[in-house]
C-alpha cells in the first residue's frame, strides 16, 4: 500500500537542490536518502513532514497520514527537560496524564538507563540526545518514520542497539532516513535514493548493491552520451562535404539535404543527455611528505591514565612504522582519546614514554575540530598558518569545498560537514607523513570519507585513528589495537570487537 507520492518535486534555495523528483514510498520501504553535504536531504525530508514547500511539484500522502520525524539538531527548548519529560512531552497533554506509562515501554526498547532518564538533556551526550528526539517521535505511533542523521554522535554499542530497534519495528511502518554510515544504510534499508540535482535515481536496493547499480547506469549514460555527440559529429561531416559538392554543382537537392543533416545533428545534441557529474564538495587530497625513519612513533610501556591520575591500561611496547595505518579499538571510556591526546602531546615536543621520530611531521585533528578557531574566517585560518597568498588561499579553499561566500565567514558559522572540510584542508597543507586522526569522518559526507580514504591508502600515509565508522575503518585500517583490561593488544581482525560491541 502507498503511504506517500513525491510527483515532479523541485526545490530552489538559491541554487537547484533537486529537481522532478518522483518517488514512491510503500508500506515496508527503508529507504536511504544519500547525497553530499548541502544537497538537499533535510529540505527533502522537511517537505515530506510537511515543515517547508516544494517550488514546484507536489506530494500526497495517505489520508490521515502521521510522519513522526527526527531532525538533526536538538530544538533548544529541550535542554531544560530531562529525557523523560521530553518524550512524555511529545503526547498530548490529555494522554500525557493517563498514560505515561507508554514513555517507559518506548525508553525500555530503546535501552535507556533509568539512571539517565532523569537527567536533563544537556547533560547528555550527543549520542543519547539523539536518542531522546528517537523516542518522542516513535511514542507518538506515526505512520512513517523520517530520521535525520540518526546515526550522528553513536558509539558501536548504540549504534547496533539503534538497528536492533528499527529492524523490530512494524514492518508496515515505512521508514526514509538519511545517514553518513554505509555500514548502517546496508544494515537497515532496502531501497536507496541518491538524491541529485537532475536526475534522481531510486533502486530496490541497500547501499552498497545501490552504489555499484548507480555507478552501472552513470557508465552507461556517458556511453549513450559519448554515441549520440559523435553520431551529431559525424552528420556534420556528412553535410559539410554535401555542402561543397552542392555549392560547386549548384545543386539546390544537395544543399536542401545539408540543412536536413545539420538539423538532424542539431536535433540529436539537443536531446542528449550528459551523464551525471557530481558537483564535488571538495576534493579532501592528503600527502605524505616522507620520512627515513624506520618507527615513526614509539609506545615503550606508556601509562594511559584518566585525567586525575587512575590508570587506564599500559601499552607495552608498541611502534608505529611508516605505511602503518593503525585504528584504535575499544569500547567507549576505555582511554582511546587519551592515547590520541598522549602521543599529541609528544609529537608537540612532551617526551616521555612515548618517542617520535625526528624527521616526523605530524597532523592533528580531534572529533570536535579544536583546532579551529570558531572566531576565525577560514581565510584566516589559512593565510594566518601558511605563506600561500590570498590568491592562492582562496583557490585551495574553493577546492576544498567553502566557496567564495563562506570563505569570508565565521568558522563557526560554517556547517559540521564544511568545518569537517576545512580542517583536512589544513591538515593537507602541513605536508605531514604522520596523522593522528580523533574520528575524522564526523560531519562528513559519504563522498568525503571515500575521498579520505582513498587519500590516505593512495598515499601510503601513516595514521593512528579512532573512528565509530565501520566502514572507514575496515577499508583504512592494515593494523588493529585493541583496548582491553589487560592493555593494549594487538588483534589480526577488527570484526570480532564489531561484533561484540553490535551486539551481535
Amino acid at each position: 500500500m502507498t503511504v506517500m507520492n513525491i510527483n515532479a518535486l523541485s526545490v530552489i534555495r538559491g541554487d537547484l537542490l533537486f529537481d522532478e523528483l518522483n518517488l514512491t514510498i510503500s508500506k515496508g520501504d527503508r529507504i536511504g536518502l544519500v547525497a553530499a553535504n548541502g544537497r538537499g536531504k533535510t529540505t527533502l525530508l522537511e517537505c515530506m513532514a510537511g515543515q517547508s514547500e516544494p517550488t514546484n511539484g507536489s506530494i500526497v500522502r495517505a489520508r490521515g497520514l502521521r510522519a513522526g520525524y527526527v531532525t538533526q539538531y536538538v530544538p533548544e527548548r529541550a535542554y531544560a527537560k530531562t529525557l523523560y519529560e521530553w518524550v512524555l512531552g511529545a503526547l498530548p497533554a490529555e494522554q500525557a496524564e493517563y498514560e505515561s506509562w507508554r514513555v517507559d515501554v518506548v525508553l525500555g526498547d530503546l535501552s535507556v538507563p533509568l539512571e539517565l532518564q532523569h537527567r536533563l538533556l544537556n547533560e547528555l551526550s550527543g549520542g543519547w540526545q539523539r536518542i531522546a528526539l528517537l523516542a518522542a517521535a516513535w511514542i507518538q505511533e506515526p505512520d512513517i518514520l523520517l530520521l535525520d542523521e540518526p546515526t550522528n554522535h553513536l558509539d558501536l554499542h548504540r549504534m547496533g542497539l539503534l538497528q536492533n530497534w528499527l529492524s523490530a519495528l512494524p514492518r508496515e511502518v515505512p521508514i526514509v532516513v538519511t545517514s553518513h554510515d554505509r555500514a548502517f544504510l546496508d544494515a537497515t534499508t532496502n531501497k536507496t535514493l541518491f538524491l541529485r540535482a537532475k536526475k534522481s535515481r531510486v533502486f530496490s536496493l541497500p547501499f552498497s548493491a545501490a552504489r555499484a547499480a548507480l555507478d552501472e547506469a552513470d557508465a552507461a549514460d556517458q556511453r549513450r552520451f559519448a554515441n549520440d555527440l559523435n553520431k551529431a559529429q559525424q552528420l556534420r561531416k556528412q553535410a559539410a562535404k554535401l555542402k561543397n559538392i552542392g555549392i560547386n554543382s549548384g545543386s539546390d537537392l544537395l544543399v536542401n539535404k545539408t540543412k536536413q543533416l545539420n538539423d538532424r545533428a542539431a536535433q540529436i545534441e539537443a536531446s542528449a543527455k550528459a551523464a551525471h557529474y557530481e558537483r564535488s564538495a571538495g576534493d579532501i587530497r592528503l600527502v605524505n611528505s616522507g620520512t627515513h625513519a624506520r618507527a615513526l612513533i614509539t609506545l615503550d610501556d606508556a601509562r594511559v591514565e584518566t585525567p586525575d591520575g587512575r590508570l587506564l591500561y599500559k601499552t607495552g611496547r608498541k611502534w608505529i612504522l611508516p605505511g602503518d595505518r593503525i585504528v584504535l579499538l575499544g569500547a567507549n571510556g576505555t582511554g582511546k582519546t587519551r592515547l590520541i591526546k598522549m602521543v599529541q602531546s609528544a609529537l608537540s615536543g612532551n617526551s616521555g614514554v612515548v618517542k617520535c621520530a625526528p624527521s616526523v611531521v605530524p597532523a592533528y585533528s580531534d572529533q570536535h575540530l579544536s583546532q579551529l578557531s570558531d572566531s576565525d574566517t577560514p581565510m584566516v585560518a589559512v593565510t594566518g598558518q601558511f605563506d600561500i597568498g590570498d590568491q592562492r588561499a582562496r583557490g585551495v579553499l574553493a577546492g576544498a569545498g567553502v566557496n567564495i561566500q563562506m570563505q569570508g565567514t565565521k568558522i563557526g558559522a560554517l556547517s559540521g560537514g564544511q568545518k569537517a572540510r576545512l580542517a583536512m584542508l589544513i591538515l593537507r597543507l602541513k605536508n605531514p607523513n604522520f596523522y593522528l586522526l580523533d574520528e575524522p569522518t564526523n560531519h562528513l559526507d559519504i563522498e568525503g570519507q571515500e575521498a579520505l580514504e582513498g587519500e590516505l591508502i593512495t598515499h601510503g600515509a601513516s595514521c593512528l585513528l579512532v573512528s565509530h565508522d565501520r566502514s572507514f575503518l575496515r577499508n583504512v585500517g592494515n593494523r588493529f589495537w585493541l583496548v582491553t583490561d589487560k592493555g593494549l593488544e594487538e588483534t589480526g581482525s577488527p570484526e570480532p570487537f564489531l561484533a561484540s560491541e553490535m551486539g551481535s
